[in-house]
């Protein structure tokens, strides 16, 4: 199959030489190319560039070619989410209106809600009743522009339900068109019958769970929440070393509640990924600085839980990258729109267009380890993009935070 797309407005976010991740003052840049066309042949993208540049000669040799007239139009390479939880038993509204009532995320958790709430839920229903709740949510972010998902466990708290969770994102993997990476999350929340020994627990993801995880080959990375309430660093460097004995990249829940070291202990084990961040100092961001460590903010969790903001400006200005992601989860960002994301990126943390661009392709696919094939147009990448509607600019996309701009999705050389 091969895909021609012509007269594009302007087409977001090529590369000629793809990069690993964009920082600093290169964040306020991007490559476009206006009147372009874009050749995708199945799976990959196969050339780009301006429209009088169009060699039609090069076409006679496939047997099959869809054109697609996108004037007016613009096209972006799809976004790479790189920390969600979007497979869960069931929404946590009745919190929604705890919140509202003056409960914090904290209070909430001690009394059994939280991520306990969904471990009891989930606790309950079978794996086929999980994917296709998730497969609802797959579909839902898709059309929303999404082409790859990192997706975490860790409702289940135990053993067996743990891997009923990462079984059901190995089945998404193989039955849907997203690129998608799967995390072990079972350092997520403590669970009460471990409250009064946490290090009982951790014993249990070490001994019990990873063996059983490595032998399956169910994860692709390791997550811990380090924070005050949860897994201290001490634990949190237990677990990180034991997953490197089954080849499991860190990424690590950070920072969210305090500064409680979960940026310099993720940096410490080489994590892909710390992510959240509402709390960051400088000894952080040196600490960063000599890493290859992506720091990655969640907007809509800060949003949702009116949690202070993580010093996006300061981050870029010391010279770091930033990644942007939904953190798509029932309790605290039930939305897995990355395009609402881009846009809390540029009102709530001043970012520019351009960075909230590079922030949700080129370092969101860095902090999922997916660069080599995803997060821009790029000849050898993989033909995940999507075509919007007629609009005026790229600066138009976040600017227009609740529109539904997106008119075609294309994920592998295919329309969805």
């Amino acid at each position: 199959m091969k895909i021609l797309l012509v007269n594009i407005k302007e087409l977001v976010q090529v590369e000629e030489e793809p990069k690993l991740w964009v920082a600093g003052k290169d964040m306020a840049k991007i490559h476009t190319v206006k009147d372009a066309f874009l050749l995708m042949r199945d799976e990959m993208i196969v050339d780009f560039g301006p429209m009088d540049e169009l060699n039609k000669r090069d076409l006679d040799n496939y047997d099959v070619l869809m054109e697609i007239d996108c004037s007016g139009r613009m096209v972006f390479p799809s976004f790479c989410d790189s920390h969600t939880h979007l497979v869960y038993p069931a929404s946590r509204e009745q919190e929604f209106v705890d919140k509202i009532n003056g409960l914090s995320y904290e209070e909430i958790a001690r009394r059994g809600g939280g991520i306990l709430n969904s471990a009891r839920r989930l606790h309950e229903m079978s794996e086929e009743e999980l994917c296709a709740s998730a497969l609802e949510r797959i579909s839902e972010i898709i059309y929303k522009g999404t082409g790859a998902v990192e997706i975490k466990s860790g409702y289940g708290l135990n053993p067996e339900d743990e891997i009923k969770m990462l079984r059901v994102i190995r089945r998404l993997k193989e039955s849907t068109p997203l690129a998608i990476k799967s995390t072990f999350l079972g350092a997520h929340s403590i669970p009460i019958e471990y409250r009064d020994n946490p290090s009982v627990y951790v014993d249990q993801i070490i001994n019990d769970m990873l063996p059983r995880i490595a032998e399956e080959e169910l994860a692709d990375y390791i997550d811990v929440f380090c924070d005050t309430g949860f897994f201290t660093v001490a634990d949190t460097e237990r677990i990180l070393e034991a997953g490197a004995e089954y080849g499991l990249l860190p990424k690590i829940h950070a920072n969210e509640l305090g500064l409680t070291g979960g940026v310099q202990v993720g940096v410490k084990n080489k994590a892909l990924s710390v992510d959240h961040l509402e709390y960051l100092g400088d000894d952080e961001i040196n600490v960063l600085k000599h890493s290859h460590t992506m720091p990655t903010i969640l907007p809509g969790a800060a949003f949702f839980l009116d949690l202070p903001l993580s010093p996006a400006r300061k981050l870029i200005d010391s010279g770091l990258p930033v990644a942007l992601a939904t953190d798509f989860n029932p309790g605290s960002s039930p939305s897995g729109d990355m395009k609402f994301m881009q846009s809390l990126g540029c009102i709530r943390y001043k970012m520019l267009p351009e960075e909230v661009i590079n922030a949700t392709t080129i370092n969101s696919a860095y902090a999922m380890g997916i660069s080599d094939g995803y997060g821009s147009i790029a000849r050898g990448k993989a033909a995940n993009v999507f075509i919007t509607r007629e609009i005026p600019s790229y600066q138009y996309f976040p600017y227009a935070y609740n529109s539904e701009l997106i008119e075609t999705v294309i994920l592998r050389g295919e329309i969805q």
